[in-house]
């Protein structure tokens, strides 16, 4: 008994060790966000500010177009999501069910291409968009986010596909169902939560993403929030940290809000009594 009971006082302990890592770039950058510049200059440095200000919030949306990078991403990153969901869900349904030698080649090609770093994609891709007219293009852009998650969405969703029981689909068939009819109207419900998360996670990469952006869009109105961060760094590398903490909080909170709102749904699980025995 003492034993079990060491044994779950150090996972208690280790769990907190891991969420008190996990949180502390957030924390140390809301303090940061809210110091005054005399705090953020001084030789000891406090977790919580002397004399809180919104100041460094002012000045960010000032100097930059902070709200119309946050449109151009939101933009991106929805389309991304959306058009990634609608593309994964039925190759996911097609790799799950029919286990031939091609789909097994495409899931391993799928694990694979996780591997391959940006540097190493990122001029062909630049000579394929420049030769369809679509760099500097917001579309040309979530094109790129669309390829770039498509994999690992695969990924994601074949696992969620070969949870759902036969069974549900065997009595679809039955009634007279067809596959297409079988995959929206009775698959496609039961994976909820896996497109769920597939599309959170299309969206946060694509909200995230800085390389891409960086190199395909060249206007200021063009770009993405990532990118206008950098604009916080003057041209001898020195950061404004009070605007750029500012900012850059502001930029987490979508990010937040969407795991908040959803993450019921992603654990909850649509499986449960789909099929009585």
């Amino acid at each position: 008994m003492r034993t079990r009971t060491g044994t779950r006082i150090g996972q208690y302990v280790a769990l907190l060790a891991y969420l008190v890592f996990l949180a502390f770039p957030l924390l140390w950058l809301l303090s940061t966000a809210f110091k005054s510049p005399r705090e953020l200059g001084s030789l000891h440095p406090t977790w919580i500010p002397r004399h809180p200000t919104l100041d460094n919030f002012r000045q960010a949306f000032d100097e930059q177009p902070l709200l119309h990078a946050a449109f151009n991403s939101l933009l991106a990153a929805a389309g991304a999501a959306v058009i990634a969901v609608l593309i994964a869900t039925p190759l996911a349904y097609v790799m799950a069910r029919r286990r031939t030698p091609l789909t097994r080649a495409a899931t391993g090609w799928v694990v694979v291409s996780q591997a391959f770093p940006l540097v190493l994609v990122i001029i062909p891709l630049f000579l394929v968009l420049k030769n369809l007219r679509l760099i500097n293009s917001l579309f040309g852009l979530t094109l790129v986010y669309v390829v770039w998650a498509l994999p690992f969405a695969l990924w994601m969703l074949v696992g969620y596909v070969r949870a759902v029981p036969a069974e549900v689909e065997e009595a679809a068939a039955v009634d007279g169902a067809g596959r297409l009819r079988t995959l929206v109207s009775v698959v496609a419900p039961l994976l909820a939560p896996g497109i769920t998360a597939t599309g959170l996670f299309a969206f946060v990469t694509a909200w995230n993403e800085f390389f891409f952006a960086l190199v395909l869009l060249k206007t200021p109105e063009k770009q993405t929030l990532p990118v206008v961060l950098t604009h916080f760094i003057g041209a001898e590398g020195v950061a404004d940290l009070g605007p750029l903490a500012a900012a850059a909080f502001l930029a987490t909170l979508p990010s937040l809000v969407v795991f908040a709102v959803i993450q019921r749904r992603i654990t909850g699980g649509m499986l449960t009594g789909a099929v009585k025995n």
